[in-house]
């Protein structure tokens, strides 16, 4: 990029700062109460100033129905205004939340809130079709002191002039708990602060150049830690947002082009239905105001930067990289190169750290692959089942990802794959990320994971695992081989087995979940 095109780039606002997420709140209304704050599906639209009321009352409602400070409020919500007061109104009462995904189950559920201690659980009645608020009955009959809250349309109200002073501590206290998405392992409960999460909003804020007049895509769960970091960044800077409870490639995309979205996203599954849309109307532009479209969750070809920025407009894809435990640790710079759109998740945000060690503990030199090591103010406390802290930090406190990956000169970090998404076969490791990058390439592959599967003689064994772009002409093993020689794979990386599959099991952010892969088609292979 050019440095003309350089100093075109617009500057961040000032971001309002706090110690607090409701002084944020209350900081925020003060300063721009008519500004718009949020607008949903139904073309419903909240100002800062009323959302601030909104939450008072919200507030007090609960504490007339008994919630208190520092009792642990499980709720699972999804994407609404209502959700949104829910969660600044349980700020307000000092209450420590702990936010969960709409995918969760009764046996999810169940261990979470004995884990957590959780007072409350807060569901909606039906919601496409799953009937949460029997769910949670269930759960809590199992858990003598879980009271159970149905949460619908409109929330509990009460008298502001009730509400006991704002005495909050700025400090460690420990005001939320989000659960990992358990793609590999059990869910672990990662224990955050106020402060944390807001720090964790800025490296957004700044690296995007967030400004008042922008319009950010949150489709992705507000229960999910980069939800709520959404919410924050609107906060600080000014900018509104626009979300929806559920995203329809139709209806959605509606939304997003008839509100004037600038920051697009956020998620391979999403991109990938707005380049859909945008060929169905090549000669006319999708979203005329985007400056990006914001990608993270999943791996993704180099080759969607570049889709993205011809098709799509603004500077193409930017990417972050972050973790339930260290949320939004790095993020790209919206004036970056092409080069670093398309291949890294940008640098570190203020206070941030991210490292790259080899298996024998030492640092790694620039450009070299090891393990990502994180440390920062947007890193959690510890986990709730305190006995994980030991092997989850390392001496020094960095975080031990799991992520493999590499850091150039300047601390933008690359993301290769993870230490144990790696195949070994016959003593030789094989990325499943490198793989899956160049299946995807393949014209008949609209989607693929690349798992492990037991061998007696080699260890393990490559199985690409694909979602045909046409069932009637799917891909073949032969073929997708001699598409990865193409590509100047070498034999020894070649997958060994091939499965088609109607759709892949994703988690609430796009992750594959790939343990539910792997046993099924370990079972179907020893059938």
């Amino acid at each position: 990029m050019s440095t003309a095109e350089r100093t075109t780039a617009p500057a961040p606002a000032a971001g309002l700062e706090a110690g607090t997420i409701w002084r944020l709140l209350v900081a925020r209304a003060e300063a721009t109460p008519e500004a718009r704050f949020v607008v949903d599906e139904r073309r419903r639209q909240v100002t800062f100033g009323e959302l601030r009321d909104a939450v008072e009352c919200a507030a007090a409602g609960l504490q007339d129905l008994g919630v208190r400070p520092g009792d642990v409020v499980s709720w699972q919500l999804p994407n609404r205004i209502e959700t949104i007061t829910f969660t600044l109104a349980l700020a307000r009462l000092g209450a420590t939340q702990n936010p969960l995904v709409m995918m969760l189950r009764e046996r999810e559920l169940g261990f979470i809130c004995g884990q957590a201690g959780s007072r409350w659980l807060v569901v909606p009645g039906t919601f496409r079709g799953v009937d949460h608020e029997a769910m949670a009955r269930a759960v809590a009959a199992a858990r003598p002191g879980l009271e159970v809250l149905r949460v619908d349309g409109g929330l509990p109200e009460g008298d502001p002039a009730t509400l006991p002073p704002d005495t909050a501590d700025d400090g460690p206290a420990v005001r939320w708990i989000f659960y990992t998405s358990g793609t590999t392992s059990d869910a672990k409960g990662a224990k955050h602060t106020d402060r944390g999460l807001i720090a964790a909003s800025g490296t957004f804020c700044a690296h995007l150049a967030l400004r008042p007049e922008d319009v950010t895509a949150t489709l992705l769960p507000l229960a999910h830690v980069g939800g709520i970091a959404h919410v924050l960044s609107a906060l600080r800077t000014g900018s509104s947002m626009i979300t929806s409870a559920v995203f329809d490639p139709q209806a959605s995309v509606d939304l997003l082009a008839e509100q004037g979205v600038t920051l697009v996203g956020s998620g391979l599954p999403f991109i990938r239905a707005y380049l859909e849309r945008q060929r169905a109307q090549p000669d006319t532009p999708l979203f005329p105001r985007a400056r990006v479209t914001l990608c993270g969750g999943s791996p993704r070809p180099e080759s969607l930067h570049h889709e993205v920025k011809r098709e799509l407009g603004g500077v193409g894809v930017v990417s972050g990289y972050g973790l339930t435990e260290c949320p939004y640790i790095t993020w790209g710079r919206w004036d970056d190169t092409d080069a670093d759109h398309a291949r890294t998740e940008g640098s570190p945000g203020e206070g941030g750290e991210v490292i790259v060690v080899r298996p024998d503990g030492t640092r790694a030199e620039d450009g070299e692959t090891g393990e990502l090591r994180v440390r920062g103010p947007q890193l959690m406390l510890g986990y709730v089942d305190a006995s994980l802290d030991a092997e989850a930090f390392d001496a020094d406190g960095y975080f031990r990802t799991g992520d493999l990956g590499f850091r150039d000169a300047r601390g933008y970090v690359t993301v290769t794959g993870r230490m144990k998404d790696v195949i070994i076969r016959k003593m030789e490791n094989i990325s499943s990320r490198e793989l899956e990058e160049l299946l995807s390439t393949h014209p008949a592959v609209a989607d693929v994971a690349v798992i492990g599967l037991p061998d007696p003689d080699t260890g393990e064994r490559a199985c690409a695992v694909v979602v045909p772009t046409d069932p009637g002409a799917p891909p073949d093993l032969p073929g997708l081989c001699a598409h990865l020689r193409e590509h100047g794979l070498s034999i020894r990386k070649l997958p060994e087995r091939l499965e088609l599959v109607d759709v892949l099991p994703r988690n609430a952010m796009g992750k594959v979940v790939k343990r539910g892969l792997v046993g099924r088609f370990s079972t179907e292979g020893n059938a």
